[in-house]
């Protein structure tokens, strides 16, 4: 998990472990969510599910920018 400040919103991404079955490598679904003041504010579903776990998180907190962008 990894957190920015943005436009007076803290964005979070999330990368949560995924592994469909023992043979498989771990994957990360990526989700993001947003706050404001320490309130939640939104929250993503599931975005995609990713290779590396920095990938997720990148996921994550692109969605919570263009959230703000177009909603605060």
């Amino acid at each position: 998990m990894q957190s920015e400040r943005y436009r007076g919103y803290v964005l979070w991404g999330h990368a949560i472990a995924h592994q469909e079955d023992l043979l498989q490598a771990e994957r990360f679904a990526a989700s993001g969510t947003i706050t404001r003041e320490t309130k939640f504010t939104e929250a993503s579903g599931v975005l995609g599910v990713f290779d590396s776990e920095d990938d997720a998180v990148a996921a994550g907190l692109a969605w919570a920018r263009a959230w703000v962008d177009s909603h605060g």
